[in-house]
């Protein structure tokens, strides 16, 4: 059982599987004692770090603690083998290794533990994510690249278990590109030649975690340069190994992907405990150096880990570990282990180590305080200058009194958070709302000056600011002549995809059968062929790493269009799209970015799970990317053209039923760009508005042709992106005419058209220009029935929308248009 102490001891080495075996003399290892004493300094500040974060956290001054203790000594083992333009995606106990690296520094790391506001302060997430969550700022305040081969590059953190994973299958596949792939060969601030090793961590509970086997059968099938380590101290967080994986082992599990002579794939794997310094730096030696040289990936798995302060500091580990096992995590601890070592080994003497420990220990106070003073003095200044203007409102108010109370609980306040002077700031406007001075309208002002600066502390870069972002890129409208081809639909998306491919070599493809067959639909048939399976590829059954591999690519500055064979498994991916691709920009406050583009299809066919329509689900859910609905292939493919002319991720989803409809090829079809947010009336009409996309627009326009026999007109408005939305107020200029409006679309009551129906009514004030109530027409409830009847009955038809419209004139007419349905 897992919660029983390992029967190791320190004085027995551990088997690192593959590995030259050290013989634990210093003057075998790459180090020098220097080097070595170094090591340990390092370690050791990384401890009374996590030591000292969580008393923070105890005291009041944090809100919450995470940290690596126990992991010390891998990590640095791990960071000797980490060069320039390596990536690392990680969890938040590499707080060593992040230290060892440059990733984060220590008044960083204090920084982020009290949320500090200040991109220069905390140049991770400026104070948007928890503690230990490790970012290097991969762009400019221009939003253009760094140079990444002349750093050392980490992916932002994320908190949902195991969710870094898929992203490691992009940075890893990255190099592979780079590597053999000539068009990329000149990207030289990205790559050297595709020696770049993306190093990836995880604990041992969340390789329990769906997403951890599906990367690491992704890895193994790519061959691509990744060095995997799963930090094993036996829980995840109360819950011991045996209920997390069968046999109570990973690395026992994990031995069917091995990699075996004559069998292609494959991972080689490693085993060795996390307190052998000798051990762990020869095993990061040799896997590093063989995936850097061949592109052979690798698993290590540290065992016999500890985590003396447990999970976090919600709790405490007393409370579940035995007595037993918190005996032997005492002995067992890395950095006692090492301390041993050095002394028996004649690196350093007890007393040597022990100025050390008290050296880094006065260190890392002194840094905090630095931090501590670093954050309360901006808050401190901004308190006193509210407390000013308090003070002098109430010696010239009427309710001079109470606002001298709000005064002086302000000014007594020994942490004050910005909250709180807000709040002392609106009370006092309040008091005097019916009273004119000088100091209130200087108090007004401050307070709009702060507001504004809190958009930019805590709402800035979900979408892209930079001169590259989507929404900027010039719309060049399709050209077509008399020798323009009508053609089928696919046929319209494959010669976009050829243009695309040849104009960029960045540009890579991939899916469920996108290689070989050219996609379910063709779009990319006989591209595989003409450009090579690495730009556009096969992949397998693995919707959740299909979005990570092209996270991954795109943060290493790649142009990936991955595509998810239908939009309703795009379920299987929506935790990575959501909690990573969609909030990416946003938690890094413009660090970092990953131009993603999703390419799916949807809306109408037949089956339950191959034309749904969640879009409620999507827009509410990938707020940070682009949501487009086109109509029609000619469509998508002028939003793939845009998409690619920006720095933004987007999804496009194509209409399942348009790819054998004929179009018209435009002439300049790798070059004409449709704006997004911006709406298109695809029909005149002076009676009813009626708003709605995708699919949909080919049945309004039929329905509106019925209508206009019994002459109501119908005045259609195709919205084209859901995200973002109307951004002119095409819609409320239509309403302006109409005074009536429906919206209509195939997601559930409640979904997309509740959602269009607010943009337009509520936030662009289209409520005023009605004469009755707004209209909404949706799919029913369900999934939608198998067959073209069940189809019909499931979603709205060019009968239920005829019967919609004629409601809404029959309330304003009853006598001109009675009803003929009851």
């Amino acid at each position: 059982m897992s919660s029983d102490p390992p029967t190791q001891t320190r004085t027995q080495r551990g088997d690192a599987e593959g590995a030259a075996e050290p013989t634990g003399a210093p003057d075998d290892l790459p180090l020098t004692a220097d080097a070595i004493l170094a090591d340990y300094r390092l370690g050791v500040r990384s401890r009374q770090a996590s030591l000292i974060g969580r008393r923070e956290v105890l005291s009041g001054k944090a809100k919450f603690g995470i940290f690596g203790d126990g992991k010390e000594v891998a990590q640095l083992a791990m960071a000797h083998a980490f060069r320039d333009g390596d990536h690392r995606s990680g969890y938040y106990r590499d707080q060593t290794f992040a230290l060892a690296t440059g990733i984060m520094t220590l008044p960083a790391f204090f920084a982020q533990l009290y949320a500090h506001a200040d991109v220069e302060a905390e140049p991770a997430t400026a104070g948007r994510s928890m503690n230990a969550h490790f970012a290097t700022r991969s762009l400019r305040p221009d939003g253009s690249w760094r140079r990444q081969t002349g750093m050392k590059n980490s992916s932002p953190d994320l908190s949902p278990t195991g969710s870094q994973m898929p992203r490691l299958v992009g940075l890893g596949q990255a190099s592979l590109l780079f590597r053999q792939l000539p068009g990329l060969h000149h990207l030289t601030d990205f790559s050297h030649g595709g020696d770049e090793v993306a190093f990836g961590t995880i604990g041992n509970a969340s390789c329990a975690e769906g997403v951890f086997w599906e990367a690491v059968n992704a890895i193994g099938v790519l061959q691509i340069p990744v060095v995997l380590s799963i930090w094993d101290d036996g829980y995840g967080i109360s819950v011991p190994n045996e209920y997390q994986v069968s046999g109570s082992d990973v690395g026992a599990l994990l031995e069917g992907f091995r990699r075996r002579s004559g069998v292609p794939g494959g991972l080689a794997l490693y085993r060795v405990p996390g307190w052998d310094y000798p051990a762990l730096l020869a095993t990061y030696r040799q896997a590093v150096t063989e995936a850097r040289r061949d592109h052979v990936p690798a698993i290590i798995h540290v065992t016999e880990m500890t985590q003396p302060q447990g999970h976090s500091t919600s709790g405490s580990h007393e409370r579940y570990k035995p007595a037993e096992r918190l005996a032997w995590e005492e002995e067992a601890d890395c950095l006692r282990h090492m301390r041993a070592w050095m002394i028996d080994r004649g690196v350093a003497t007890a007393d040597e180590l022990d100025e050390i420990e008290r050296a880094e220990r006065k260190h890392v106070e002194r840094v905090r305080r630095q931090a501590w003073e670093g954050y309360l003095a901006p808050l401190r200044q901004e308190r006193q200058e509210v407390v000013d203007l308090i003070a002098e409102i109430a010696g010239q108010s009427a309710h001079g009194e109470a606002l001298e109370r709000t005064r002086r609980e302000l000014a007594r306040l020994q942490m004050p958070l910005r909250r709180d002077i807000l709040r002392a700031a609106d009370e006092t406007l309040l008091a005097v709302r019916h009273e004119a001075m000088p100091a209130k309208r200087r108090l007004v002002d401050w307070q709009k000056r702060q507001r504004a600066a809190t958009a930019d502390r805590y709402h800035s870069h979900l979408y892209s600011v930079s001169a590259k972002s989507a929404l900027l890129v010039p719309e060049i409208r399709p050209v077509f002549s008399e020798d323009s081809p009508v053609v089928s639909g696919f046929e319209v998306l494959n010669a976009c995809f050829d243009a695309i491919l040849a104009r960029d070599s960045r540009v890579v493809a991939f899916g469920e059968d996108l290689g070989r067959l050219g996609g379910v639909n063709q779009a990319f048939a006989g591209l595989q062929e003409k450009y090579g399976p690495l730009r556009v590829s096969d992949a397998g059954i693995r919707e959740a790493t299909i979005i990570g591999q092209a996270i991954g690519l795109a943060l290493r500055g790649l142009r990936p269009i991955a595509e998810i064979q239908y939009l309703d498994y795009l379920l299987y991916a929506i935790q990575i799209l959501s909690d990573d691709l969609a909030t990416l920009h946003w938690r890094t406050k413009g660090g970092q970015k990953a131009p993603v583009i999703v390419r799916t299809r949807g809306h109408r066919l037949e089956g339950i799970w191959h034309s749904g329509s969640p879009m409620a689900g999507a827009i509410h859910l990938l707020r940070g990317m682009h949501v487009l609905v086109p109509r029609d292939m000619v469509q998508a493919a002028g939003f793939y053209n845009t998409l690619l002319q920006g720095d933004e991720p987007g999804i496009v989803v194509e209409v399942l039923n348009g790819y054998r409809l004929k179009e018209r090829l435009p002439d300049n079809i790798g070059a004409f760009t449709v704006p997004l947010g911006v709406p298109e009336v695809l029909r005149q009409g002076s009676d009813v508005t009626l708003v709605t996309y995708g699919p949909l627009c080919r049945i309004a326009l039929d329905a509106a042709t019925r209508l206009s026999a019994v002459g109501i007109e119908v005045e259609i408005v195709d919205v084209q992106t859901l995200l973002p939305f109307d951004i002119p107020g095409v819609i409320v200029e239509s309403l302006k005419k109409t005074s009536r409006v429906l919206f209509v679309d195939e997601d559930v009551p409640g979904g997309a058209t509740s959602y269009m129906m607010q943009e337009v009514l509520e936030k662009r004030g289209g409520f005023w220009w009605l004469d009755v109530e707004p209209r909404t027409l949706t799919a029913r409830a369900h999934r939608p029935a198998y067959g073209s009847d069940g189809d019909y009955f499931s979603k709205p038809n060019a009968e239920d929308i005829v019967r919609a419209v004629y409601d809404l004139m029959n309330e304003a007419d009853p006598a001109g248009y009675p009803l003929f349905y009851e």
